[in-house]
């Protein structure tokens, strides 16, 4: 499981997404890999982290989950709400 993030998934969860859908995966007991994207407002298009993200989801946007069955959850919403009801 790859677990697409701006740079950093530390961070109180309260604002930053990428910490957010971070830590709920952890507490599920899934332990995703981290691949940085890098870039953020505006600067997206530069970065080839979240040129794959585009490819991938049709927005610049992380997090951005990769499952092993290569199922994608965009959003660190919809990654918690995944989290929640798949432990590991």
């Amino acid at each position: 499981m790859d677990l697409y993030i701006c740079y950093s998934a530390l961070g109180p969860a309260s604002y930053h997404p990428c910490a957010k859908a971070h830590k709920a995966l952890t507490a599920a007991g899934h332990r995703p890999r981290l691949i940085r994207t890098y870039g953020c407002y505006g600067t997206d298009r530069f970065f080839p982290g979240r040129r794959r993200i585009k490819d991938l989801t049709g927005n610049y946007h992380v997090p951005t989950l990769i499952l092993e069955d290569d199922s994608i959850i965009d959003g660190s919403d919809n990654i918690v709400a995944w989290a929640a009801t798949h432990a590991a």
